[in-house]
C-alpha cells in the first residue's frame, strides 16, 4: 500500500507523511534528502560532485539507512546535492531507488509513505493515495522563518519568502518532472489549519481512499 504526498515547500507534506507512517505503521521515505545523501556519499569519498561517474556509483549504491545521517541538514550536502541533481544518471538511480523503496518497504512494513515534488504524477502514479499539500506562500515562508530561529539559526522573512517564490518557480517550471497536482489527488490546503487538524483532514482523506482500493 502507498500513500503519495507531493507539495511545495514548507507546506508541511513531510510532517504529514511522518505522522501517517507512524499512524500506519508504513515506512517513510523523505524524498528531499536522496540528492543531499548522494552528494554527501561523494564528498565523504573524497570526490567530486560533478563527476558523473562518482555521483552516479554514489546513487547506485544508495540506501535507506544513508538518509538517517544528521549530516544532511548542513551546507555542504545542500550544495553538493544541487550539483549531482544537474546528472541524468543520478536521477534516473534515485526513481529506481524510490520505486524499489514503494515496492519493497524496509523492514517488512505493509507499506510506504513517500513524500516530494513528483510522487504521484511519475513515481508512484498508480499509488492508491494521493496527497497534494499546500499552502499560501507567505503562510509556509512563515513557517520556515519560525522553524530556522527554533533551531537557532539566522533568519530574515523576507529573505525566506523570496527563496519559496523562486524556488516554487523552479519547481512548477522545470522540464523534467515538474511540481504538479496528479489528476486523482486531493488537495489539502493548511493555511489555516494547525498541524494536529492538518493530520486529521489528511488521515480522513487517506483512510477513505485505502478503503475504496481495498474494496475493488
Amino acid at each position: 500500500m502507498i500513500i503519495a504526498l507531493d507539495g511545495p515547500a514548507a507546506s508541511g507534506k513531510g510532517t504529514l507523511a511522518k505522522r501517517l507512517a507512524q499512524h500506519f505503521g508504513y515506512a517513510h521515505l523523505d524524498t528531499g534528502k536522496l540528492y543531499r545523501a548522494v552528494g554527501l556519499a561523494v564528498l565523504q569519498s573524497g570526490g567530486d560532485p560533478e563527476n558523473a561517474a562518482a555521483a552516479e556509483s554514489a546513487a547506485n549504491a544508495l540506501v535507506p539507512s544513508d538518509l538517517d545521517n544528521p549530516a544532511l541538514s548542513g551546507d555542504d550536502a545542500a550544495v553538493a546535492a544541487s550539483k549531482v541533481a544537474a546528472i541524468p544518471a543520478v536521477r534516473a538511480a534515485l526513481l529506481a531507488f524510490q520505486r524499489r523503496f514503494a515496492e519493497s518497504p524496509p523492514d517488512g512494513a505493509p507499506g510506504a509513505v513517500i513524500d516530494g515534488r513528483d510522487i504521484g504524477t511519475v513515481v508512484c502514479p498508480d499509488a492508491p493515495a494521493k496527497l497534494f499539500v499546500t499552502a499560501d506562500v507567505e503562510i509556509r515562508a512563515e513557517r520556515r522563518h519560525k522553524e530556522l530561529l527554533g533551531r537557532g539559526e539566522t533568519s530574515i522573512y523576507a529573505r525566506v519568502l523570496q527563496d519559496l517564490t523562486e524556488r516554487d518557480e523552479r519547481d512548477s517550471n522545470r522540464a523534467v518532472s515538474p511540481l504538479q497536482t496528479a489528476s486523482d489527488a486531493v488537495v489539502l490546503d493548511t493555511s489555516a489549519m494547525d498541524p494536529d487538524a492538518a493530520f486529521a483532514a489528511a488521515l480522513a482523506h487517506v483512510e477513505k481512499r485505502l478503503k475504496d482500493a481495498s474494496d475493488r
